[in-house]
This record gives structure tokens, C-alpha cells and sequence, in this order.
């Protein structure tokens, strides 16, 4: 019943720009931090950026300071990730991750490729 579902991978060039998204069902998002991770082949899964459930705090990791933006929509119950000046080191799988005291719910991950 519970579900988040990811959307907005692809391919891009370096430079380039994504925009993911991932949409909220089963629970309720608005109680809800938001969290994008990911994970690159033989290294371990990093947090890329939260949102806490008013939008009123966002966090980043250092990496992506400057080049990523977290956002929600609670009424559509779906969070975003926009990626801009992409670079090659952020190929990864992208995770979208909800938590609360006493749940977390994680989507099925999808692919961003940064190559030439």
C-alpha cells in the first residue's frame, strides 16, 4: 500500500540538468521528512539532501552544495530534486527515502548517468 515512485533519471552530458521526482502514497507525506540518497557502483549509499515535513529546513551534502534543490509539494504529496551543473561523479542510483519516529519508507531507485 505504501509506495514512492521515482521518476526523471536518464542520461545527460556533463553541465547538464535532471530534474527527479518522486511521488508519495499510502502514508501521510506531510508528516514526513524527505530524503534523496544515492548509491554508485562499489560505494556505499550517501545522503544527498533532506527536507523536513514544512519545508522549512532543507540540508545538503557538501558535494552538491550549490548545484541541488530539495523541494516538496504536500499537497500533491510528491518531493523533487533538481540537478543542475551535473559532473560525471554523480553517476549513481537515486534513492527517495521518507522518514518518521517509527517508520521509513525508501523507493525502488532510479538511474542518472553524467557521460559524454
Amino acid at each position: 500500500q505504501v509506495q514512492l515512485v521515482e521518476s526523471g533519471g536518464g542520461l545527460v552530458q556533463p553541465g547538464g540538468s535532471l530534474r527527479l521526482s518522486c511521488a508519495a502514497s499510502g502514508f501521510t507525506f506531510s508528516m514526513y521528512t524527505m530524503r534523496w540518497y544515492r548509491q554508485a557502483p562499489g560505494k556505499e549509499r550517501e545522503l544527498v539532501a533532506s527536507i523536513t515535513a514544512s519545508a522549512v529546513w532543507t540540508n545538503y551534502a557538501d558535494s552538491v552544495k550549490g548545484r541541488f534543490t530539495i523541494s516538496r509539494d504536500n499537497a500533491k504529496n510528491t518531493v523533487y530534486l533538481q540537478m543542475n551543473s551535473l559532473k560525471p561523479e554523480d553517476t549513481a542510483v537515486y534513492y527517495c527515502n521518507a522518514v518518521r519516529t517509527g517508520n521509513g519508507y525508501w523507493g525502488q531507485g532510479t538511474q542518472v548517468t553524467v557521460s559524454s
